[in-house]
């Protein structure tokens, strides 16, 4: 059974208001943190734990806290990236909205120990439900003296916002976030300087995700050590995923870093298998701007050795054979999947949020998706595939923001994978456009 970090507490009824929170050891981590830690000893203690940016990235939380300028008479801030808009993840919308005050109280920590006085939750526009539910915590951690000036007797003033986001994926860059957060257009900015330098109103700034602030308390009341003795070598403690597509139990899991992907798969425990009477065909890891794996890449190593739910081995053999862990937005497909289908869909969704600041992502983004519409629909051309290997080629690397990789590393995974399916529908173009029609060729189905 994995160890319960986050989610020990999340079904027991009402535990999302304070009270209840508060009956399971809800604040006793603020308590400890501001009464008898510096804010250099949480620091040192998140640097221990190893904890790595669970929005993405995997960037290891302590070492950006520790890049934090600090500057006399400048304020800082920490601002909680929850614009989780990429297709296939939704575990901060989970945790949010079942155990709002474990992320305030993670906020609270966080912010003492940057030395934080204002801090932003800044929530997805389209989640206004959970945004009230955010802000109905805060009132109650306010009126409990949590929240407000001189926190606990302890002289720490802490105000904490929501803010609705700007309804746009490249809100979830953070330079993009916080432009939108002074309400800006929401365009990346040149880097450097960093956040850690010049970020909110030109102020040193921390942007982190729901899921790495979530851990803070547990972290502060358990110690850096004992949260990194869990999980696998770098990839330490646990970690929520988005469990969707062609399986008997989609859902959020928290599983500790280190389970085998088929285990994750296969069992009961987690998604409990294939739907029946199919079979496995692919994998998309961690949200749709990984690169996209077929069935035996995606559980076995090249060395023959079960591939692992860590940033290490899913990422083992490049994008040649690997992937990334990413956001944890874990997509099956069976072998009724359209791998060219999903492929556009995926490439709609990127070049709809494209900013169109940066000309390789603005134009490249809609190249790609005219070209595998038209191979979708029939009126491919024999050139289009090394067409679109060499678009993707082309955007990723040039963009100001990694939404130009997000864009390019699926349609170029696909192809490498899958090539045979993408000539398929360029060779049948009538059988390929009925109804339910599918690539049945040569496939490491499981």
């Amino acid at each position: 059974m994995a160890t319960k970090i986050l989610t020990q507490y999340i079904d027991v009824p009402g535990i999302e208001t304070f009270d209840v929170y508060r009956k399971q050891g809800g604040y006793t981590a603020v308590e400890k943190a501001i009464k008898t830690m510096t804010p250099e000893a949480i620091v040192e203690e998140v640097k221990k734990a190893g904890v790595r940016g669970r929005g993405g990235a995997g960037f290891p939380m302590g070492m950006k806290w520790s890049f934090l300028a600090k500057p006399e008479g400048v304020p800082r801030y920490l601002v909680c990236n929850a614009d989780e808009s990429e297709p296939g993840t939704f575990k901060d919308h989970y945790l949010m909205k079942n155990l709002p005050h474990l992320l305030i109280e993670g906020m609270i920590i966080s912010s003492f120990a940057l030395g934080a006085n204002k801090s932003f939750i800044y929530v997805r526009g389209e989640l206004m439900y959970v945004i009230r539910i955010l802000e109905k915590a805060i009132a109650e951690a306010k009126a409990k003296g949590f929240l407000g000036k001189n926190i606990l007797g302890s002289g720490y003033d802490l105000e904490l916002i929501v803010q609705p986001g700007g309804g746009a994926y490249i809100c979830g860059e953070e330079t993009a976030l916080l432009e939108s957060l002074e309400g800006k257009r929401g365009n990346p900015r040149n880097k450097p300087p960093f956040p850690a330098v010049k970020g909110l109103y030109q102020c040193p700034t921390v942007v982190n995700n729901v899921e790495s602030l979530a851990t803070t308390s547990w972290i502060v009341n358990n110690g850096g050590d004992a949260y990194a003795a869990i999980g696998i070598g770098r990839s330490t403690g646990t970690k929520l995923i988005s469990a969707s597509g062609h399986i008997n139990k989609p859902g959020v899991y928290e599983i500790d870093l280190g389970v085998p992907v088929e285990d994750f798969i296969y069992a009961d425990e987690w998604c409990g298998g294939i739907r029946p009477g199919h079979k496995f065909k692919a994998l998309v890891a961690g949200g749709s701007s990984v690169p996209i794996l077929p069935a035996n890449l995606a559980l076995t190593l090249e060395n023959g050795d079960k591939r692992l739910m860590t940033y290490e081995s899913l990422s083992e053999g490049g994008f040649k054979t690997g992937t990334m862990l990413g956001s944890g937005g874990f997509i099956v497909f069976d072998e009724t999947s359209c791998i060219v289908r999903n492929t556009w869909n995926f490439s709609r969704f990127y070049h709809h949020e494209s900013c169109g600041q940066c000309s390789p992502c603005r134009e490249g983004t809609g190249w790609m998706e005219k070209v595998l519409h038209r191979i979708e629909y029939g009126h491919g051309h024999q050139q289009d595939i090394d067409l679109l290997v060499d678009v993707a080629s082309k955007i990723e690397g040039n963009t100001i923001c990694p939404l130009g990789d997000a864009a390019a590393w699926p349609v170029a995974s696909a192809i490498r994978h899958f090539r045979d399916e993408f000539q398929w529908h360029i060779d049948n173009p009538i059988e390929a456009t009925q109804p339910g029609a599918v690539y049945r060729g040569e496939m490491a189905l499981v």
